[in-house]
């Protein structure tokens, strides 16, 4: 195989476009997504997803594209789409069949397709490959070859981006890995771990936050034990924290793309091969649980029904990203209680919030409100910097602030108010 002299990043979301930018200082990239209206934006310097500027989309030489006809003469493919559970919380591969679909009717002779895509341990080979093989007409491992890099973006985070972090390869032939580690080896400072094989890699990818996820599940148990010992779990946690090994973990709510996706990857195939994976499954459920737990803790404090205002929709701090958030696990748990839940978020888009949850956010905040329960459930900068005045003038008379994440925990409040904190 030679160098590649073209490249196309398929999907153009919080992870592939990153990759594109970053690889287009090296490479010739086409840039494509299906969404037309994401590919208009971006054409116009606008990334909704906040992770890459104006300044730096204008001056990339990346082809932007919803056309798949321009994937033509594309030497090495590499697939970004998402890859989300189903209602059952079941692997949802659609999106990454469709992609399969697409890179196949564009396939030439020697071209490599590599999957960033979290999966579980297999689905490369076993599912992209026939995939691949049907929609192109050419045989793996002879025509075309198959390569696996697992994501590790984090969105909102600018000190872990993709030039910085180590990237794991793993391809399906030796010369095809040796590829990969030049090519990724060339966007990134930190280095490229050379995976045994494309299995490893995948499993790789979903027990780094089947491990997150679990560890969170534990510090989530023991703030519902704190709860009922009447005392603080952050400092508890603060406490323990002095112990040079503890590991730094909080409670609170894990959605977004990774840590409440990816151990139900695990799960599946470890139930597929005959094993019942207790460990990851039991901090799933836990952790699945704390929306309706922190719900029902609000509603046992509150006097019938009330107005509550809930600060915070997307499912981490300081960015826009509202995927998996479980946020909405608390709203529908207030609202099945019988309350009425205004949502108020910075960053959220709010016509994403209303397609993808169904709820509307509301405007700027009110100077003065008579909420009878405020929750603080992301922990956004524009929420930590609230003054005790501002917090107060959004209740009524003896009202809640109920703080999931401790955002307000130093905070001095009115005798007056009442206080509740996970």
């Amino acid at each position: 195989m030679s160098e590649a002299s073209k490249l196309a990043v398929i999907g153009l979301g919080y992870v592939g476009l990153p990759l594109a930018v970053a690889l287009a200082r090296h490479n010739p990239v086409v840039g494509f997504d299906i969404d037309e209206a994401r590919v208009a934006q971006l054409a116009d310097g606008h990334d909704r997803t906040g992770e890459v500027t104006e300044a730096v989309l204008r001056a990339s030489t990346m082809a932007l594209t919803s056309k798949a006809g321009d994937l033509d003469g594309v030497d090495v493919f590499i697939v970004t789409v998402p890859t989300p559970v189903d209602d059952a919380n079941q692997p949802d591969l659609g999106a990454l069949v469709a992609a399969c679909r697409i890179v196949g009717g564009h396939l030439r002779n020697g071209a490599v397709v590599v999957f960033e895509s979290t999966v579980y341990p297999g689905v490369t080979e076993d599912v992209c490959g026939p995939a691949l093989e049907e929609a192109s007409g050419l045989r793996c491992g002879d025509d075309f070859f198959l390569g696996y890099s697992p994501e590790r973006m984090n969105p909102g985070d600018r000190e872990h981006t993709v030039e910085r972090i180590v990237k794991v390869v793993a391809g399906q032939t030796p010369a095809v890995a040796d590829r990969l580690a030049r090519l990724y080896g060339a966007i990134t400072t930190a280095g490229v771990h050379v995976a045994s094989d494309i299995r490893t890699a995948e499993a790789a990818k979903v027990i780094e936050n089947a491990q997150r996820d679990i560890n969170i599940a534990f510090v989530n148990e023991v703030a519902v034990i704190c709860q009922r010992l009447g005392i603080s779990v952050h400092d508890v946690l603060e406490a323990a924290g002095t112990k040079w090994n503890f590991l730094p973990f909080t409670p609170g709510l894990v959605g977004g793309h990774c840590i409440g996706v990816d151990p139900y990857y695990l799960a599946f195939r470890a139930q597929q091969l005959g094993h019942d994976p207790q460990i990851i499954l039991a901090g799933r459920r836990l952790n699945d649980a704390m929306g309706d737990l922190i719900a029902a803790q609000v509603d046992e404090r509150l006097d019938g029904p009330s107005r509550i205002l809930v600060l915070g929709l997307t499912f981490k701090e300081n960015v826009p990203d509202l995927r998996n958030s479980k946020v909405i696990d608390v709203v529908h748990g207030l609202a099945r209680r019988g309350h009425t839940v205004d949502i108020h978020d910075p960053f959220a888009e709010v016509a994403e919030a209303k397609r993808e949850y169904g709820v509307d956010l509301i405007g700027p905040l009110p100077a003065r409100a008579e909420y009878g329960a405020v929750i603080g459930t992301v922990p956004h900068d524009s929420y930590r910097d609230m003054s005790a005045g501002e917090l107060s003038a959004l209740l009524a008379p003896g009202g809640l602030v109920a703080d999931v994440k401790g955002i307000w925990r130093n905070l001095t409040l009115d005798a007056s108010i009442r206080r509740w904190q996970l």
